[in-house]
């Protein structure tokens, strides 16, 4: 999708307006010269004129491009349908999402006093700053939604062998795909079906390495085959225990069996890692609870502390 950027704009004082300037220069920090410049996830704000001229009529007058304090306008894009995560080129500059809206400042902020509302805190968005780069007026800016990879690996000997079909993968990649339809992020999800061996496994988790999530069902449990918690646990770069013991304090309370699952979750590079028993009821069971953890788990690793 291609954007139009209306003006760029610059404050050296925050809680001020902006005003119009030639061209911008993007840094790691930020919009140089900007008071809002600095190593935080807020470094660059944007607004759209679809916003922008609808919140004319309520201040009764024309508005000037940065009365708002937006560091870019821009013009063929609903903003704040975005997400975090999402990222945005202009030229060699690369931006990504870190928040939608923010808290007003009220009486501190110049456009508030005048008018008595504020139109960014509901429709603006924040970027940082990937790549530095010159933006002016008059450039294109390309949209890149976030595509998030999820892989779902199946361990069965039996289903791996053909005797029977696996349920438990398919019914996962069911749920997931309906959870992240619910949240209007995209995702590419990818199935594998392996039987019960160690080294596949690993070799399953290493060429998944660039995947932002990683499930496994199967071999969860203490029989002689059960070894899939041994191959992942040593894996984790930082292990997230809460999410499985309050799995199997839910379920176990009432089905005793339930606490025999030595399920992990964690996280291996950029990568979460989940690993959910072998029958489709537990799957449903352990992504209720998982999928109300997955949307903060992810911004957090991204370093990205919304609430």
């Amino acid at each position: 999708m291609k954007i139009d950027i209306k003006s760029v704009n610059i404050s050296e004082k925050k809680g001020t307006i902006k005003v119009p300037v030639k061209h911008i220069a993007l840094t790691l920090n930020g919009v140089d010269g900007d008071a809002h410049a600095g190593k935080w996830h807020r470094q660059v704000s944007l607004l759209g004129t679809e916003s922008f001229r609808k919140f004319e009529k309520v201040a009764g007058r024309p508005l000037k491009y940065g009365e708002f304090a937006e560091n870019i306008t821009t013009e063929g894009i609903i903003l704040y349908e975005t997400h975090p995560l999402d990222r945005f080129t202009i030229g060699d500059a690369v931006l990504e999402v870190t928040q939608i809206g923010k808290k007003c400042h009220g009486d501190s902020c110049a456009i508030y006093r005048e008018v008595g509302n504020c139109v960014m805190p509901k429709e603006g968005i924040f970027c940082r700053v990937l790549k530095p780069g010159i933006v002016k007026a008059g450039d294109v800016m390309t949209y890149h939604p976030k595509v998030f990879g999820v892989k779902v690996i199946t361990l069965s000997d039996r289903a791996a062998s053909g005797e029977y079909e696996d349920r438990s993968g398919p019914r996962a990649v069911q749920i997931l795909e309906e959870y992240f339809a619910g949240l209007g992020w995209k995702a590419e999800i990818v199935r594998s079906v392996i039987p019960d061996e160690a080294e596949l496994l690993r070799q399953e988790i290493s060429g998944a390495a660039g995947a932002d999530i990683i499930f496994t069902t199967g071999g969860t449990g203490i029989g002689p085959r059960d070894i899939t918690v041994d191959v992942v646990k040593p894996m984790l770069d930082k292990e997230i225990p809460g999410i499985m013991e309050m799995i199997r304090l839910k379920y176990g309370s009432e089905k005793p069996n339930a606490l025999l699952s030595r399920g992990v979750a964690g996280v291996k590079g950029m990568s979460l890692i989940y690993t959910l028993p072998g029958s489709v009821k537990a799957v449903e069971e352990y992504l209720s609870v998982i999928t109300s953890t997955v949307r903060h788990s992810v911004y957090m690793l991204n370093g990205l502390d919304l609430h």
